[in-house]
C-alpha cells in the first residue's frame, strides 16, 4: 500500500538568480531552480528521494506537527 505524505516547502529568492526550497520538518534538506517551476520540480525529486532513501535504510520518514499521529 503507498503512503502519502505532505511536506511543507519554503521557496525563497536565492542571492544571485533562482529560487532556494526548503524544508522546515527536514532541516537538512534543500535544493534550488532558476525559475519557480525549476525550483518546485527540484524540490519533489528531492524530498522523493530523501524519502525513498529513508525507506531502504528502515529509517522512518519526518513528520510535520500536523502530521505525527
Amino acid at each position: 500500500m503507498a503512503r502519502h505524505f505532505g511536506y511543507t516547502a519554503v521557496f525563497e529568492p536565492a542571492e544571485e538568480c533562482g529560487f532556494v526550497v526548503t524544508f522546515p520538518a527536514i532541516p537538512s534538506l534543500a535544493t534550488q531552480g532558476e525559475t519557480l517551476d525549476e525550483a518546485g520540480a527540484m524540490a519533489e525529486d528531492c524530498l522523493r528521494a530523501n524519502l525513498e532513501s529513508l525507506a531502504i535504510d528502515g529509517e522512518p520518514a519526518p513528520c510535520e506537527a500536523r502530521g505525527c499521529p
